[in-house]
């Protein structure tokens, strides 16, 4: 008998419920203390996430972009400055940018991993830059502005080749503040270093996002900042939190961008079970890879660096024909996504800085191509099979 069961793109609900008594402990716990705000639940979780990240500090925050935002403010990121990052990304990692009074601009992809070209980042900073001479870093000939940061994006939970890019940024005296909101617990293999390290330690700061949807995702909205950097670590906490070090003492002008105390708790109940969430991750997108292997030269399948160990927050393949394969896959009680269908740079929203069709190709080669499977930890391999036969069947009929 054919299993007809409409297939996910993503269960949430089998992981709350198999957690749910665990949970319940631990809303009662916040109840009974009536620490909402900070307290034990925030710094435990602080302390416990920077641990798993492998660095010094936490600071939980209120969002992924507010993580973003208070890592470049920290950094030094001033009104005026250019910030170099992707197209290819969710816009809160440019709204950040945007919102610590900077101005994003774009260099494109690599076409394997879809993450930050470090060439690219060189080819800008050589030929579309002019190097200040008074502060040894570039000041962008497209805009004027000189150029303070570099923002990686860890995509998809495959990071960013950091080694080549940090060595770039050192040259150019930028700082480098990764967005690790989709790499919660990747690695990636220094050979700096001659050492693996985990997303969130590569960079001066990171930035996570802990939407629900994400590998370790709260219950609502929340985010952290990790880095070995005390002053910064401070100034994200002043930052965070209306700019008090101490209670009604404010050193800066700051914003109310705090982790919710029961999210914290959430968060760090999860935390637990992360490690095994992505392993079990990893053997999905192995099963997906093994399904897939009689596969059509049309099914370009996810590309794992030999210096990552990925965590497939998505498993994003590539094809033509990519919406009419998702209209297909609807019918065959199949969910898919697109992450992101329109590369930032030719968004209305960025329509002012300048750039148009042609000037990513990579980026905008790849949004025309890619949908992202069903990846979850609990996706069993029947499951996977009916996805990979139904793309198969779509493929080999488009080609005929």
């Amino acid at each position: 008998m054919t299993d007809t069961k409409k297939i996910m793109f993503l269960d949430l609900v089998t992981q709350h419920v198999q957690l749910e008594e665990e949970l319940v402990e631990m809303f009662r716990t916040s109840l009974r203390s009536a620490s909402f705000v900070g307290g034990p639940m925030v710094e435990g979780f602080e302390r416990e996430f920077a641990s798993f990240c492998e660095v010094k500090y936490c600071i939980g925050v209120s969002s992924g972009t507010d993580a973003v935002r208070f890592a470049l403010m920290a950094a030094g990121v001033r009104v005026g400055d250019s910030v170099v990052t992707v197209p290819h990304t969710f816009i809160a990692t440019t709204e950040a940018i945007s919102q610590a009074g900077a101005v994003p601009e774009f260099v494109d992809i690599d076409e394997q991993a879809y993450t930050m070209d470090p060439e690219k980042v060189r080819y800008f900073l050589e030929k579309d830059c002019t190097l200040d001479n008074a502060t040894g870093r570039p000041v962008s000939r497209k805009t004027g502005r000189p150029v303070s940061a570099v923002v990686p994006v860890h995509i998809y939970g495959h990071t960013a080749d950091m080694d080549a890019i940090n060595e770039i940024a050192e040259k150019y005296k930028l700082t480098v503040i990764e967005d690790a909101c989709q790499a919660h617990g990747a690695e990636y293999f220094s050979q700096r270093e001659n050492t693996w390290k985990k997303a969130g330690s590569l960079g001066r700061a990171a930035a996570f996002s802990f939407y629900p949807g994400k590998n370790l995702g709260a219950c609502g909205e929340a985010g952290a900042v990790t880095t070995n950097d005390e002053k910064m670590a401070q100034t994200i906490r002043m930052l965070r939190d209306h700019g008090q070090a101490k209670k009604y003492y404010h050193s800066v002008e700051g914003y109310n961008g705090r982790l919710d105390a029961i999210q914290a708790g959430i968060l760090r109940t999860k935390l637990a079970h992360l490690a095994d969430w992505n392993e079990k991750r990893r053997e999905v997108a192995n099963r997906y890879r093994e399904v897939f292997a009689t596969g059509s030269e049309e099914v370009t399948l996810p590309y794992e660096a030999p210096w990552t160990r990925a965590v497939y927050h998505l498993y994003v393949i590539r094809t033509k024909n990519r919406d009419q394969l998702r209209s297909y896959l609807a019918e065959m009680g199949i969910d898919t996504g697109i992450h992101y269908p329109i590369p930032l740079h030719l968004q209305e929203a960025y329509k002012g800085l300048g750039y148009g069709n042609g000037d990513f190709p990579v980026t905008e080669s790849i949004a025309k191509e890619i949908v992202s499977l069903p990846m979850f930890p609990t996706l069993n391999v029947e499951q996977q099979r009916r996805v990979a036969s139904a793309v198969m069947n779509f493929v080999s009929a488009a080609v005929v």
